[in-house]
C-alpha cells in the first residue's frame, strides 16, 4: 500500500491495511468457528468463508480500474489489492511463512520490475506533438479524438488559435505507446491529411 500511495497510484496504505485486516480475521474466524463446531460432530469447511474474500475483493479491484480512451489504468494496484487478500488468508492460517514470502515478491515486482519494464518497454512509447491547421475546427476535433481512440494513442494538452486568414491551428501532444507505436503513428498521421477540412499536418518527436 505505501509502494502504490509513494507512486501516486490508487488504493494506498489504509485501504491495503483495511484488506489485509479483514481478510486475516475472516479466515481465523473461520478457524475459530471450525473448531468450535466440530467437538459437536458439525462437517464445517473452514475454507467457505476465505472462498468468499477471493471473490469479493474482485469488486474492490474493479473500482480501481480506470478508462481513459483507449487506456486502461489500475490494473496494477487492483492486482495488488487482491495479492495483499490471498497473503492475509494465509497469515491468518497461520502460514506465517507464506505470507513473508510472498510479500517479498509483491514488493519485488511492484519495484525491482517496474524499472525493468521502463528498460525494456523504453523505446516502445514515443510522444509527438502535432500541428494541424484547419478550417472546420469541430470536425477535426472530433476527427482527433476518435483516432486517438483508434490507434490507443493518449491525447495531452492541446491548444487551438484563429489564424487572420480565417483558418484554425491546432497544436496538440499525444503518447503511441506499446507494440507498432511508429505505425499507428504514421496511420494517425495519414488520417489526418486526408480529412477534408485539414489544410496542413505536421509532427515532431
Amino acid at each position: 500500500g505505501f509502494e502504490r500511495e509513494y507512486t501516486h497510484h490508487l488504493a494506498g496504505m489504509r485501504t491495503h491495511m483495511l484488506v489485509a485486516i479483514g481478510s486475516c480475521a475472516v479466515m481465523i474466524t473461520s478457524q475459530v468457528i471450525f473448531n468450535q463446531y466440530r467437538t459437536y460432530g458439525a462437517n464445517l469447511d473452514p475454507t467457505r468463508l476465505c472462498a468468499q474474500i477471493i471473490s469479493g475483493i474482485g469488486f474492490l479491484g474493479a473500482g480501481t480500474i480506470l478508462r481513459e480512451g483507449a487506456i486502461v489504468k489500475g490494473l496494477t494496484t487492483a492486482a495488488s489489492i487482491w495479492s495483499v487478500a490471498c497473503l492475509s488468508i494465509a497469515v491468518g492460517a497461520g502460514y506465517y511463512d507464506i505470507g513473508l514470502i510472498g510479500l517479498g515478491f509483491i514488493l519485488v515486482t511492484l519495484t525491482l520490475f517496474d524499472w525493468v519494464q521502463k528498460k525494456l518497454f523504453k523505446n516502445h512509447s514515443r510522444s509527438y506533438t502535432f500541428t494541424v491547421r484547419c478550417t472546420n475546427i469541430v470536425s477535426v476535433l472530433e476527427k482527433i479524438n476518435n483516432m486517438m481512440y483508434l490507434k490507443e494513442a493518449k491525447l495531452h494538452s492541446i491548444e487551438v488559435e484563429d489564424n487572420q486568414d480565417g483558418s484554425c491551428k491546432v497544436v496538440f501532444h499525444a503518447d503511441f505507446a506499446g507494440r507498432n507505436s511508429k505505425k499507428r503513428q504514421e496511420e494517425f498521421l495519414g488520417a489526418l491529411i486526408t480529412h477534408g477540412s485539414v489544410l496542413s499536418v505536421s509532427s515532431e518527436v
